[in-house]
């Protein structure tokens, strides 16, 4: 693996105590495009060769099994290696569905609802160059993600699969804004499920980057991902702060109600998913597997540690208005 890109792609998120973030910080990220981007310097890694620069071992994981929430349960262990494996690989392909739906689905709409200035103030050439950016960089995440599954389905002879919900934080996003009051609610919870997200993500794209025990390829994947997003996370801090400022009292007033929703719908376990994927390799009780880590404490969040969202409601002073306990979400090792 190119441990240039692995080290670049694990710094600089953003962090309860990290550096400012104003203007400038826009500025910076814009001019730093064109040698930071993984679609403008890294494409060829991607597209290239089919098992990517680091090789392809058959006898190793597709997806990490130490955050499988089943992986110590008795009975998946009592399975047989074969459908063990079968699990782990669907569980890194339906990981790759789900970032593709998160950034077709929420990320790249948001984008471009920006982009055409539907909310203001984001009108500065600074802020709409970098979330003119930002939104190639997601459309370019989605086909880089849809050749992780491309591949993995002809290395693994993957001929069939279950069918992929959309994840769940688009589904809690898509149940609130079906009750929402019109059009400019159903934005602003767009634009609030997306930002908790672009802040947020390294979280769950961290968990396979630092991971030494799985396909080197997908570990790759998921650091050139989140070197992007690692720039994301401020614009879309920025931007966060310029539209509250100009947001009328009601409308923040929702933002504020729905911000711990959205922080729980990004880092939930999808627990709808996973017995699908047992129940379809053949794994016995799967209804029971997960109802016992269901029951397990702290199994709800797949994700943790939002330091970055907490930063963000400290400097829109409304600490003291946003429901939700920060010290309860500390990040996962």
């Amino acid at each position: 693996m190119d441990t240039d890109i692995l080290a670049d792609a694990l710094t600089d998120p953003v962090t309860a105590d990290g550096p400012p973030i104003g203007p400038s910080t826009l500025r910076r990220i814009a001019a730093a495009w064109p040698r930071r981007a993984t679609v403008r310097t890294d494409m060829d890694k991607v597209v290239g060769e089919p098992d990517g620069p680091a090789g392809f071992d058959p006898e190793l994981p597709d997806y990490p099994e130490r955050i499988l929430p089943f992986a110590g349960h008795p009975r998946y262990l009592a399975a047989e290696p074969h459908q063990r494996s079968l699990v782990n690989t669907l569980g890194w392909l339906a990981y790759n569905e789900r970032v593709v739906a998160g950034e077709e689905h929420v990320a790249n709409p948001t984008f471009a609802m920006l982009a055409r200035g539907e909310f203001a103030g984001v009108q500065s050439f600074e802020a709409r160059e970098a979330v003119q950016q930002a939104h190639v960089d997601e459309a370019w995440h989605t086909y880089m993600h849809m050749i992780a599954v491309r591949r993995t389905r002809q290395l693994r002879a993957v001929v069939s699969e279950p069918p992929y919900t959309q994840p769940i934080a688009n589904r809690v996003l898509f149940a609130r804004q079906a009750e929402a009051g019109g059009q400019a609610e159903r934005r602003l919870l767009a634009l609030l499920w997306s930002a908790v997200g672009e802040i947020s993500i390294n979280g769950l794209l961290d968990l396979l980057a630092r991971d030494g025990t799985i396909q080197p390829m997908h570990a790759y994947i998921a650091a050139l991902h989140e070197r992007d997003e690692n720039a994301h996370g401020p614009v879309m801090f920025q931007v966060m702060k310029d539209v509250f400022v100009h947001l009328p009292g009601e409308q923040r007033r929702l933002l504020i109600r729905e911000l711990p929703g959205a922080i729980t719908a990004f880092g939930a376990e999808d627990y709808e998913l996973w017995p699908q994927l047992l129940r379809f390799a053949g794994i016995t009780g799967a209804d029971e597997i997960i109802e016992d880590c269901k029951a397990m404490p702290g199994s709800e969040l797949l994700v943790t540690g939002f330091g970055g969202v907490q930063r963000l409601i400290r400097e829109l002073d409304i600490e003291d208005e946003v429901d939700f306990d920060f010290a309860a979400v500390q990040p996962r090792t």
